[in-house]
């Protein structure tokens, strides 16, 4: 989609030792600085639910989310036009997000579809969503679970940042796709920082859980399993914020685009619609 360098060096004697490894006579900002490092093997376990919504009920929630509206492309020359009403439902536990044909002349754009914005941001954290991709039916499917920096409204994009949690793109099935963009690396340029596309053989037909563990440190994706990190990308060692713009708030994204220069480079078939994605729930764990 659209898609300052500091280390925390543990002090205690070993650098693969454990929190409940150090020294009974470590100084307390000793024990501080082992507990949060984000390198640490159990630094994780540590992590708390903060916030999450697990889409109950009938409604959305509008003190969780917004809707982004409007039919102009955005940027990757796409067909949908983002509605507030007729795209959303929440039934069964679930959110749908649903892209459908457009026959009605007076909406702008060939299909239909919605966009959520979460109202509140987030600096770093574990994040997860769970969610199952629309079933594969054919070409033109582009939808994205991701986040963008907070600060958009000023600094513009790709100087946000942008990180994509989960991509997908219907003419390649069975596949998954994890990107960061920022002002040094990006899609305009072909520089972007991506896995590339990564196997997931039941992504159409199944829930997965798709995460980040984000910290000052590194962004690591996962699918399912914490432990079962698909890519991750390192704060360079000499970063800035165009390289970096990482360490701010960012808040969550969720859509179902139509074609564009990714989503539509092999056309689109439009006997595939109505096509729904589901969120069984949106998570932010973070260590306190």
């Amino acid at each position: 989609m659209l898609i300052s360098c500091f280390f925390l060096t543990a002090c205690s004697k070993s650098d693969n030792q454990k929190p409940d490894e150090v020294q009974k006579d470590s100084t307390p900002e000793e024990v501080a600085q082992v507990l949060d490092d984000p390198d640490a093997a159990d630094y994780w376990d540590a992590a708390e639910l903060v916030w999450s919504d697990e889409f109950d009920g009938d409604t959305i929630s509008e003190e969780n989310w917004l809707f982004e509206t409007g039919g102009e492309g955005w940027g990757n020359a796409e067909l949908q036009n983002y509605q507030a009403d007729g795209n959303t439902e929440v039934s069964d536990g679930t959110l749908k997000i649903v892209a459908k044909r457009n026959v009605d002349n007076t909406i702008q754009g060939a299909f239909t579809s919605a966009r959520m914005n979460s109202k509140k941001s987030f600096k770093f954290g574990r994040m997860e969503i769970r969610a199952k991709i629309p079933d594969h039916k054919g070409n033109g499917l582009w939808p994205a679970l991701w986040m963008l920096g907070s600060n958009i409204g000023t600094s513009g994009w790709p100087a946000c940042g942008e990180i994509d949690i989960m991509e997908y793109v219907s003419f390649k099935p069975n596949k998954t796709h994890f990107s960061i963009h920022s002002t040094a690396n990006n899609h305009t340029n072909r520089t972007e920082i991506t896995s590339g596309a990564v196997d997931l053989e039941t992504i159409e037909e199944g829930f997965h859980n798709f995460g980040m563990l984000w910290s000052n440190k590194y962004i690591k994706f996962y699918i399912d399993d914490v432990d079962n990190i698909k890519f991750s990308f390192r704060r360079p060692t000499i970063s800035n914020v165009d390289s970096w713009p990482f360490s701010s708030n960012f808040y969550f994204l969720m859509n179902i685009a139509v074609g564009g220069t990714w989503g539509g480079l092999e056309g689109v078939d439009t006997s595939i619609f109505p096509a729904t994605m589901e969120v069984d729930y949106v998570r932010v764990y973070q260590v306190k």
